[in-house]
């Protein structure tokens, strides 16, 4: 291995050792980060292969995800002891709530432009 190279391992470890130090993360979190972060990538590339004609029937199962999702971080967040992992549940309960509301407003601009307006 070159000097050059050791260098850079030996001031990547360093930082590496010396931001656990400081933020000091549970092996839970790094794991849901990851998962997270997966789910993220999956979720893109899913919706993005999705034709056209199905996006009304998709855009109604991420609302029904994102409830499921809001009732998972209620249940489960604890909301006595304001940790770090309690903020980030409040913020994915937060999050979810917005993709609701705006799916609803969405669904309801969608059944008005099929609607039938009467002639005056």
């Amino acid at each position: 291995m070159t000097k050059f190279l050791q260098d850079i391992y030996t001031i990547y470890y360093t930082k590496i050792i010396t931001f656990k130090n400081f933020v000091n993360f549970s092996e839970i979190f790094i794991n849901s980060l990851t998962i997270f972060m997966l789910a993220c990538f999956v979720g893109y590339y899913v919706v993005l292969r999705v034709s056209p004609a199905l996006h009304a029937s998709l855009m109604s199962i991420t609302n029904a995800i994102s409830g499921i999702i809001i009732i998972g971080a209620l249940i489960t967040n604890d909301f006595i002891k304001l940790d770090y992992n309690s903020w980030i549940g409040l913020f994915s309960i937060f999050l979810a709530s917005i993709n609701i509301f705006g799916g609803i407003i969405v669904t309801n601009r969608m059944v008005n432009m099929f609607k039938k307006h009467k002639k005056v």
